[in-house]
């Protein structure tokens, strides 16, 4: 088998940079370990950045983006007891979308299906070869069989967890970790939205975030320690948690239910700088973790896909190699800020109970300066709504 940019990892970043390379008139191939059913049945983030829909736009998969999505010109911080909105528009003239990444995804498969783009569905021991030379491949199993993909480049959309960024050696990997002492145990249930916007909450018994995917479909997190057992988080138990950590008059307002999925997740801020080594580009997870706080993982990968599609774009239109070399201090630029604001917001609203009493009040007081400084509001709804590309 053989493909110009051979891409591992079928999740939205590795269909999108198919998708915009087939548009370059660059053929690549997608090599993916689950099927197609377990990949759409991930339930993920759902704000999308300016930068991200326009991308979207730019690949052809944002028309059911503009028809369903939905606009969102604030947010909500809330604190002591009260609500205080970031008016985004009136800030720096910028607007985000939920839309989820579910839905992004399927987008993303129906177009390459309607292009008749190559994905192969539950592949098994994948290695990636030569990575330095000019002739890099991959090896993997595929129905029964042992297969090699010859290429002119790899791209590891594969996540933490996939073989491409383990395909470095440990001594040429540069990587930095922040493991957060909780995690998000997260419900989706079909109950209608507590607000019209998202509100994220900062409590002394710990966060809570109000989401929602549409109109009839809600996103509700709480902070929990990271040994808690899901078996002990009941419904009820859930929902008397989340109101005692709302504002009153939104906890009177929040509408209950039965729990369609449960799940507890770790927060982690994580960077590989190697994000390139000779023909194996890293994008996404696969270089870099953000906490959920502010909804970064998505928006962030989008941003690399960008990136490596104008790289591989002017290699192959121009025999120009200087976005190929330049592609790592590009995408580490931009992801630094992004893990920087990440950090901050997971910082400002999380409780962190082993904390000293003067950090506690650090945080208090940088909650209200936020509240009551209108620089420092413009400062987050610039870096919420996306930092440019």
């Amino acid at each position: 088998m053989k493909t110009r940019v051979a891409i591992v990892g079928g999740g939205p970043a590795g269909l999108l940079l198919s998708q915009l390379l087939h548009l370059a008139g660059i053929d690549s191939i997608i090599v993916e370990c689950r099927t197609r059913d377990h990949v759409l049945g991930r339930i993920r983030a759902g704000v999308l950045e300016e930068g991200t829909q326009s991308l979207l736009r730019r690949a052809g998969v944002g028309a059911r983006m503009d028809r369903e999505g939905l606009v969102h010109e604030g947010v909500a911080i809330a604190h002591r007891g009260a609500v205080h909105r970031i008016d985004l528009t009136a800030l720096v003239g910028r607007e985000v979308m939920v839309y989820g990444q579910t839905e992004v995804t399927r987008d993303l498969y129906d177009a390459r299906d309607a292009m008749g783009g190559t994905i192969l569905h539950g592949v098994g021991d994948v290695a990636l070869h030569d990575i330095r030379s000019d002739a890099p491949s991959l090896t993997f199993t595929h129905g029964g069989r042992t297969e090699r993909l010859h290429c002119d480049f790899i791209a590891g959309c594969d996540g933490f967890h996939g073989p491409s960024r383990r395909s470095i050696p440990p001594e040429d990997r540069r990587e930095y970790e922040r493991v957060y002492p909780f995690g998000w145990l997260g419900i989706l249930s079909e109950t209608a939205p507590v607000d019209d916007e998202l509100v994220y909450a900062a409590h002394a018994d710990g966060f809570a975030l109000c989401s929602m995917r549409n109109p009839r479909l809600s996103r509700y997190y709480l902070q929990c320690r990271m040994d808690e057992d899901i078996a002990d988080w009941s419904d009820d138990r859930f929902w008397s948690v989340l109101r005692r950590r709302l504002p009153a008059d939104l906890a009177t307002r929040l509408e209950t239910g039965p729990s369609i999925e449960k799940s507890i997740a770790p927060l982690r801020s994580y960077v590989c700088e190697t994000m390139r080594y000779g023909r194996l580009f890293l994008a996404g997870d696969a270089a870099h973790i953000v906490p959920p706080t502010g909804a970064k993982g998505l928006n962030l990968a989008a941003s690399d896909v960008h990136y490596l599609s104008e790289a591989l774009t002017r290699w192959y239109d121009k025999g120009d190699d200087g976005g190929i070399d330049d592609y790592a201090r590009r995408a580490l630029s931009r992801v630094w800020k992004t893990e920087r604001f990440s950090w901050w917001m997971t910082s400002l609203l999380h409780s962190f109970p082993e904390s000293p009493s003067f950090e506690k009040r650090m945080q208090s007081a940088e909650l209200d300066y936020l509240t009551e400084s209108k620089a420092a509001r413009t400062a987050m709804a610039e870096n919420y709504v996306g930092l440019p590309y």
